[in-house]
């Protein structure tokens, strides 16, 4: 099964962080294969990102507010600061759903640690 993995992170998050954050997510989704990472543009050039990224072998997607905002019914997690600050109801799971396109589902709802957050995305079949 195809999934789409979406990232949040504090500003300067460390790559180690995120990217032992995707891998268990993935864990929790037994038997996916990721078609690539998805945060929002704001974190475009966010080192640790880009970085995780890299060592997953994984392409990474900046999404705009808008198409995350799309997703707002989906969302199962809200985000207080990503409403605050972004005006979005979450980054991780807005951005897996929409990585994963029209009538995907979240198969693994936000998980977070060490600043960073995460959550996957079915592709619809």
């Amino acid at each position: 099964m195809t999934v789409a993995v979406g990232i949040g992170c504090r500003k300067d998050c460390a790559a180690d962080a995120i990217e032992a954050l995707v891998r268990q997510a993935l864990d929790q989704a037994a038997d996916t294969v990721p078609s690539g990472l998805f945060t929002v543009a704001d974190k475009k050039g966010e080192p640790g990102i880009v970085e995780a990224a890299r060592r997953l072998a994984l392409g990474l997607t900046y999404l705009s507010r808008d198409a995350l905002r799309a997703r707002a019914a989906d969302i199962q997690t809200r985000s207080p600061h990503a409403e605050r600050v972004l005006d979005i109801p979450s980054v991780a799971e807005a951005a897996a759903l929409v990585g994963a396109g029209p009538g995907s589902v979240l198969i693994v709802p936000r998980i977070a640690a060490g600043g960073a957050t995460c959550a996957v995305a079915r592709v619809a079949p």
